[in-house]
C-alpha cells in the first residue's frame, strides 16, 4: 500500500498516475486543506477538489483547477450585481461546494464528505483529507499577514513572502484516513508529490504527530522535485523560495526534507545538483521529471515507484518534531 501526500496541480497529476497503476485499495492520497476556506457563504476545498476532478477523469487540464468544459453564468450574474468574483466558481464546480456546505452543516465530517463526493465522482481510489478540523495557511508578506486565498488568488501572488504559519495545526488531529494509512500493516512507502512544500506539504507535515508516524514506520519516504532548472513547473514555490532566501532548485528541496525523505525524484536537467542533493542525506533518482499528460503521469509515478522499492529506510534518526 502507498500513502501520497499532495497537494495543488503536481500533486494532483502525479496521484494520477499513481491511480493508474495502483489498484484502489492499495493507494491513499492524503491531500492538503490549509488552503481551504469559506467564500460566498460555501466551504471551499481547492486541493482536494483538484485532486479528485483530476483522478475523476474530469479536471480542466488548461487551468489545472476547476472542471473540463465549465460555463461561467452564475459568475456572469454575479458580476451583474455587484458580488464578489475574484474567486471564479463555475457552474459545475458550484454544486460541489453547494453539497459539501450542506453535508457539514448536517454535522458530517470532511472525512465523510469527500469519501461521498468521490464515489459521486466515481473515484474508486482513497483521496482523505489532511484533517478534519480546520487549518488555515497564513501568509506573512511585506503587504501584511494575509489569508491563503487573498493572496494566492486576489492578489496573485505578488506581495513579497517572509513567513508561513499553519493556524490550527497545533490541535488539528490528522485526519481518520491519514492515521489508518499511516499505520496499515500493508504500507511499503510514503510518497511526497511534486506539491508546493510551504503552501501543500508543510500544512501537512506540521499536524501533531505526523512527522513522528512517518518515522515511526520505517518505510521508504520519497518526495518528487517540484523544481525543474531553477523553476517550478506551476505555482509560486520558485518565488517563495527566493523570498525566504533560498536558491530555487532541487537541492534547496532536498535541504527542506533532509531528515524526513530517504530519496528525491529530480529531473534531467538538474543532473547536475545530484551532488548536492547526496551531502543533504538523500539518494537521487534523475528522471524525465515533467509530467505533460496522463501517460507522462504514469511514466513518473512507475518511476518513483520503483526507486522507493529499492530504498531501505535512512538510518539516522529523522526528524519527529
Amino acid at each position: 500500500m502507498i500513502l501520497a501526500l499532495a497537494g495543488g496541480v503536481g500533486g494532483a497529476r502525479l496521484a494520477n498516475g499513481l491511480a493508474r497503476l495502483c489498484p484502489p485499495d492499495d493507494l491513499v492520497v492524503a491531500v492538503n486543506t490549509g488552503d481551504d476556506f469559506r467564500h460566498l457563504g460555501l466551504r471551499i476545498s481547492p486541493d482536494l477538489d483538484t485532486v479528485m476532478y483530476t483522478l475523476a477523469g474530469r479536471g480542466n487540464t488548461r487551468t489545472g483547477w476547476g472542471l473540463e468544459g465549465e460555463t461561467w453564468r452564475f459568475m456572469d450574474a454575479l458580476a451583474r450585481i455587484g458580488g464578489e468574483i475574484w474567486f471564479r466558481l463555475g457552474d459545475q464546480d458550484l454544486a460541489t461546494h453547494i453539497e459539501r456546505t450542506r453535508r457539514l452543516k448536517e454535522g458530517q465530517t470532511l472525512s465523510t464528505v469527500t469519501a461521498a463526493l468521490c464515489r459521486a465522482f466515481g473515484v474508486a481510489h482513497q483521496i482523505v483529507p489532511m484533517s478534519d478540523a480546520p487549518v488555515q495557511t497564513i501568509v506573512h508578506t511585506d503587504a501584511g499577514r494575509l489569508a491563503f486565498q487573498d493572496y494566492f488568488v486576489r492578489r496573485r501572488c505578488e506581495p513579497a513572502v517572509r513567513a508561513l504559519e499553519y493556524a490550527g495545526a497545533e490541535s488539528a488531529a490528522p485526519s481518520p484516513g491519514l492515521r489508518a494509512a499511516m499505520s496499515d500493516p500493508r504500507l511499503r512507502a510514503i510518497l511526497i508529490c511534486p506539491s508546493n512544500p510551504y503552501l501543500s506539504i508543510d500544512p501537512i507535515l506540521a499536524l501533531p504527530g505526523v512527522r513522528a508516524m512517518i518515522a515511526a514506520r520505517k518505510v521508504p519516504v520519497v518526495a518528487v522535485s517540484p523544481i525543474i532548472g531553477d523553476a517550478a513547473v506551476k505555482g509560486p514555490a520558485a518565488k517563495i523560495m527566493r523570498e525566504l532566501g533560498h536558491a530555487p532548485s532541487a537541492a534547496t528541496i532536498a535541504r527542506l526534507y533532509s531528515g524526513l525523505a530517504d530519496g528525491l525524484v529530480i529531473d534531467e536537467r538538474d543532473r547536475h545538483l545530484r551532488g548536492e542533493i547526496k551531502a543533504a542525506g538523500l539518494r537521487v533518482c534523475i528522471a524525465d521529471a515533467l509530467m505533460r499528460s496522463p501517460r507522462d503521469q504514469a511514466r513518473l509515478a512507475r518511476t518513483t515507484l520503483e526507486f522507493a522499492s529499492k530504498l531501505e529506510p535512512a538510518r539516522h534518526q529523522r526528524v519527529t518534531a
